[in-house]
């Protein structure tokens, strides 16, 4: 090796070590400040939305305190939406994004992901005293569900023949129909379910069935491996003492079950 090109690695090295170094700074500087920003929705009942205290609650919001509480720092909680909950990841307005975001290859070039920490699901729900165990107790039982969503379209092919499926054009009509006793049962996501049952409690209803499941991770900015790893090691030990299922149950109506790393 020719010293020009030595003398050239050793100046790119020089300049790169820096970069890394500030690419690892977000557990640091968490840890200095005793305070970590994590971004949380608060339009997406039950995972984040205000209270009648007019402060942030849900599952998304619990989980933020979890880790909060585990890391032994201060949680300041950013309001995001679902347009800008990336944005603010990647401008260091958050540590940390916890707000129903799914994992994809496109997602994956421009922020990274720790293990999952919920479920994101469709699902059936029905009231405590319909008794379905598997999608052939919908013979002959009404289902209302928001034509063309997920849940139409798999559903579709898990009912049998003989279920009356009755197709909205929107999940607010979807809703309705079963709030009012249109329908018997409502197959949905996990958020528009885990709303209406906290609106409507004296409906008595809950989980049945799970049509597709799409679990949630929390966004890291890209590079920031030792505030993962830390993350991680939080979310495992959560899983394995039962937490995140608590978590689940409290605010979806199920235990969040084997969660991939």
């Amino acid at each position: 090796m020719n010293r020009r090109l030595i003398t050239t690695l050793a100046v790119a090295a020089t300049l790169l070590a820096p970069l890394a170094a500030r690419a690892q700074a977000a557990l640091d500087d968490v840890l200095a400040k005793k305070t970590i920003l994590i971004a949380v929705p608060t339009d997406f009942p039950p995972y984040g939305f205000v209270g009648v205290d007019l402060k942030p609650q849900g599952l998304d919001v619990d989980m933020a305190n979890l880790i909060g509480a585990k890391l032994g720092v201060k949680v300041e909680l950013v309001p995001v939406t679902s347009a800008n909950r990336i944005p603010y990841l990647q401008t260091k307005k958050a540590h940390l994004v916890i707000s129903t975001l799914g994992k994809n290859p496109e997602r994956e070039k421009v922020i990274d992901f720790t293990a999952a920490y919920s479920p994101f699901f469709q699902a059936v729900f029905a009231p405590k005293s319909l008794a379905l165990k598997s999608f052939a107790d919908l013979a002959g039982k009404t289902v209302g569900v928001t034509r063309g969503a997920i849940e139409d379209m798999e559903l579709t092919k898990l009912a049998p023949p003989n279920a009356d499926i009755k197709r909205f054009e929107d999940n607010n009509a979807t809703v309705s129909a079963f709030v009012s006793g249109q329908v018997q049962v409502i197959a949905t996501g996990a958020s528009v379910a885990g709303n209406m049952m906290q609106r409507n409690p004296a409906l008595n209803a809950e989980y049945k069935l799970l049509i597709k499941d799409s679990p949630n991770f929390i966004g890291i900015a890209k590079g920031e491996d030792k505030l993962r790893l830390k993350v991680n090691e939080v979310i495992g030990a959560a899983k394995a003492a039962g937490e995140l299922d608590k978590l689940a149950q409290k605010w979806l109506g199920r235990p969040a079950g084997d969660l991939p790393n």
